[in-house]
């Protein structure tokens, strides 16, 4: 069972990892999608006015379908999160359950070490008492012989 447990967080673990790599990829590609708009606003900016309403003119023609990549990647971004969080909440119940398992094989394994050496004990008494018995009946032959 515990093996099963180890298992099942090896998976878990590997879950979270890609899903944290698609999150932080989506986040990337976010960044840069916003980093290439504002730089393309900063460049207009400094244009002669003349050439920044050409310029302008196509930026707002692009504007539209480069918000919409935006929100789009933000949509990702949000759902990768939440995905992110459901998977770090899976790992940590899968954790939770290995080391309750771990918990008991431990307290199982002591106690089997304790009925052993209980049974260890006994034995041991019984061969003392035993081995004084033959003891005293020797000593009584022996005695009752003189």
């Amino acid at each position: 069972m515990l093996d099963i447990r180890e298992k099942e967080e090896q998976l878990k673990r590997a879950e979270l990892i890609a899903t944290t790599e698609k999150l932080s990829d989506a986040r990337a590609q976010l960044f840069i999608q916003k980093r290439i708009l504002e730089n393309l606003i900063e460049e207009i900016s400094g244009l002669t006015p003349d050439k920044r309403i050409l310029e302008q003119e196509f930026l707002l023609k692009n504007t539209a379908k480069s918000d919409e990549i935006i929100k789009n990647l933000g949509k990702i971004v949000e759902e990768l999160a939440i995905e992110q969080k459901k998977k770090i909440a899976e790992l940590l119940q899968v954790r939770k359950t290995k080391e309750a398992l771990e918990k008991l094989k431990e307290k199982a394994r002591q106690e089997y070490i304790k009925e052993q050496e209980k049974l260890e004990q006994k034995e041991l008494d019984e061969s003392s008492t035993i081995s004084f018995s033959r003891k005293k009946m020797s000593e009584n032959a022996v005695n009752s012989q003189i």
